[in-house]
């Protein structure tokens, strides 16, 4: 099985692009990283996409939102990222996107696609069927 693990802000940004997606008709899990310290951590122990906004208004060390870099340095949850989706301002000039970057690097994955703030339909298109494309592959991958 496949997922997909977002971060989304107060704001609902990320939130309501990833629901567009329909990620569910393909049998993609889809995980939210919580938002509030004291909400229950979130463990994940499935092969999975990150998708995450990028933060710092291009101040590079602030890009990846503290939720997600706590996600992530718990190793069980490290372990089991495959790629990286990224959203971003383009207002942010060569930052646009980079928390992306930044952990596709760290993590030694692909970055597999970028978007603008909450994305336009062909964003979502996009994301929808290289999400499906991607978690096929890999699992054909896994199966040899």
């Amino acid at each position: 099985m496949s997922a997909l693990v977002y971060f989304s802000s107060a704001s609902g940004n990320t939130a309501r692009f990833v629901e567009g997606c329909r990620l569910d008709e393909f049998g993609i899990h889809v995980m939210r990283i919580p938002l509030r310290p004291d909400e229950p951590e979130l463990h994940v122990d499935e092969p999975y996409v990150l998708l995450t906004p990028t933060y710092g208004g291009g101040t590079i060390g602030k890009a990846v939102p503290v939720q997600v870099k706590r996600f992530l340095n718990d190793e069980r949850n490290r372990s089991g990222i495959i790629g990286v989706i990224a959203s971003g301002n383009t207002n942010f000039g060569e930052a646009y996107g980079i928390a992306g970057d930044i952990i596709a690097a760290k993590c030694r994955v692909p970055l597999l696609y970028r978007f603008e703030l909450m994305g336009t339909p062909e964003d979502t298109t996009a994301v929808r069927e290289g999400l499906r494309r991607f978690f096929d592959e890999y699992t054909q991958q896994e199966q040899r």
